[in-house]
């Protein structure tokens, strides 16, 4: 019984680490998923424990021609500063809007993240016109990888990024976890 209650405990420990030393999260508009990597900073934070409680949707409207902008579920810390943002930047506005830029634009915010390997054009294509909702969830693959790894039975198995075992039979494409590995299908 102690045995398992160690194990427990490193499992909890180890949990918490990893949560506090991500720096990749995936944003998902629709079908189409895109990875980030977050800023250091207090809101990056205080955001990666919110979303280890669970993923969250932001709805998300198009301001200036140059940016998206929502609404976030809760406040989270600022360190504002003058910022020309470019292209994929991700910014925390007055400490409770979340603004992706798909232009550039000067002004006062606080950093949190840049959207990884992306040209405009695909930028663009993945927010879309008008209206949007943004799902907003952390890179769970280390997670995923673990269980995989850990499991015989699992051999080659395919998982989608929320842990859920698929058949291989007709995969649509996106984004996979096979041998701990992230695979996209096109």
């Amino acid at each position: 019984m102690r045995g398992k209650s160690l194990i427990s405990l490193l499992f909890l420990t180890l949990t918490s680490f990893m949560i506090h030393s991500q720096t990749q999260v995936i944003l998902t508009v629709g079908e189409n998923s895109v990875n980030a990597t977050l800023a250091d900073n207090e809101a990056t934070k205080e955001l990666k424990q919110l979303l280890a409680e669970g993923s969250i949707t932001v709805k998300m409207s198009d301001y200036g021609g140059f940016e998206k902008v929502g609404q976030l579920p809760q406040s989270f810390t600022t360190s504002d500063s003058r910022i020309t943002t470019t292209a994929g930047d991700i910014m925390l506005y007055q400490g409770d809007n979340i603004v992706i830029f798909y232009g550039s634009n000067t002004w006062s915010y606080t950093p949190l993240g840049k959207i990884d390997d992306i040209s405009v054009e695909a930028l663009k294509d993945f927010l879309g016109a008008g209206a949007i909702s943004l799902r907003i969830s952390l890179d769970e693959t280390t997670e995923i990888a673990d269980e995989v790894c850990s499991d015989a039975d699992n051999a080659d198995a395919v998982f989608d990024l929320q842990g859920n075992k698929l058949a291989r039979i007709q995969l649509k494409p996106g984004l996979y976890i096979v041998d701990g590995k992230k695979i996209l299908k096109k």
